[in-house]
């Protein structure tokens, strides 16, 4: 990934057309009601005005609904309710509360007074277009047209959106093919250099943690890991569909049905590959899905069968704290248990403590639930890297092409 960065062109006197997620969490009155993904692009945005470029934000909020699909006028008028809701202006108002700085809202994407309100900008200042979402699928279907009008309020394109260079979206891709430079912002850059570390030249040894609900979703993942780790640990979801692989009983556990084969050909690939798979050898069981189901501790093979397992066992626990404490590298995709229910919460903050006191380790959490995980229990910033992409992270370690950031700006080649 030796793409150009923010910090390697020049902003002044430059209108900068940047790539953000905002797409923030909002409380029933559309207000932001978690403000960390905006925090998480400011030290960008500071950076291009403290160049002195005129900063141009662009990002989607949430799924607009389409309104001329509606079959009633009164499902129509809900659309348009709840779409009011998704509009930009709460996150202008929050970024401008951050920034110390107003923050001019505009209220559309493209066109002449988009176009004549930023030719009126100073250096320094900063405008957030209105959703992209709101232009359905000339935004997500990548439309060149809706790509080029884009490209025309900027000199140059900053990707730091880590959450959506997995699409390939006009705002997210099509655009960069307009402009003559488009480079990754800071914490572009920071997603690149942390996965290149486990991709391309990791401290051994090199633990992977995968949870989550499927195998089937995470068979590539899986395959690709199996290819430069030192110990693959599974807990979560999918670890009842290994289990159940193997010929245990699992009760009512989650079971992924289309996963069966493909976990036996892992354990098998694993064999082969000379990798350490560890599965759990402990189960919590609950009597239902419930923080206050009856629970017991069992071995994997004595799951009950009118019961459920919901967190890794103390044994396991232990097992897969030793491994973490050795590790020199480790990269953490998915809870091992049911994390959001304080009695099934053990598991996964053990192993989220057991990282955070591994002063030697770098660790690498791959968005989605187990970054909401850590920052429930307050250890984020005890983490070497927190990912701002569930998706866009899963890739990485699958070792696709992310086409948004293949689209932007190879660094020259040097003798």
């Amino acid at each position: 990934m030796n793409k150009l960065r923010i910090d390697e062109v020049d902003h002044a006197g430059k209108t900068v057309l940047m790539r953000v997620d905002f797409n923030v969490p909002q409380n029933a009155d559309g207000t932001v009601r978690n403000d960390m993904r905006i925090r998480a692009a400011l030290k960008s945005i500071q950076y291009i005005r403290e160049q002195g470029g005129k900063l141009v934000l662009m990002s989607h909020l949430g799924r607009p609904g389409d309104a001329d699909k509606a079959e009633t006028a009164e499902e129509k008028a809900e659309i348009l309710r709840k779409n009011e809701l998704l509009k930009m202006d709460p996150v202008a108002d929050k970024l401008s509360e951050l920034l110390g700085a107003p923050v001019k809202k505009l209220d559309a994407c493209v066109g002449p007074e988009v176009e004549a309100a930023i030719a009126a900008m100073n250096p320094g200042e900063v405008v957030l277009l209105e959703n992209t979402r709101f232009y359905g699928k000339k935004e997500t279907k990548n439309d060149p047209e809706f790509a080029a009008q884009l490209a025309k309020l900027g000199d140059l394109y900053v990707s730091d959106a880590f959450g959506t260079v997995h699409r390939a979206h006009a705002s997210t891709e099509g655009v960069a093919h307009h402009l003559p430079v488009s480079v990754a912002g800071f914490l572009v850059a920071k997603e690149i250099d942390y996965f290149s570390k486990v991709l391309d030249n990791p401290e051994r040894p090199l633990v992977a943690i995968l949870g989550g609900a499927k195998v089937s979703d995470k068979i590539t993942v899986i395959e690709n890991l199996l290819n430069f780790v030192d110990t693959l640990l599974i807990g979560g979801g999918m670890a009842y569909t290994f289990l159940k692989a193997q010929g245990y009983e699992i009760g009512k556990s989650i079971l992924d049905k289309d996963g069966i084969e493909v976990a036996r050909k892992v354990l098998a690939l694993a064999q082969e590959k000379g990798v350490k798979l560890q599965l759990p050898v402990d189960i919590v069981v609950g009597d239902a899905f419930s923080n206050d189901a009856n629970t017991q501790v069992v071995a994997v093979d004595a799951i009950p069968p009118e019961w459920e397992g919901l967190d890794i066992g103390p044994e396991t626990i232990a097992l897969f704290c030793d491994v973490i404490r050795e590790a020199s590298t480790v990269v953490w995709n998915g809870p091992v248990g049911v994390f959001e229910m304080p009695t099934f919460v053990k598991g996964t903050r053990a192993l989220a403590d057991a990282l955070a006191e591994n002063s030697q380790v770098t660790s690498i959490i791959g968005g989605g639930d187990t970054a909401a995980a850590v920052i429930q229990f307050g250890l984020a910033e005890k983490m070497s890297h927190v990912s701002t992409g569930g998706g866009a992270s899963l890739e990485m370690l699958e070792g696709k092409v992310l086409p948004g950031l293949a689209a932007l700006t190879d660094k020259p080649v040097t003798d």
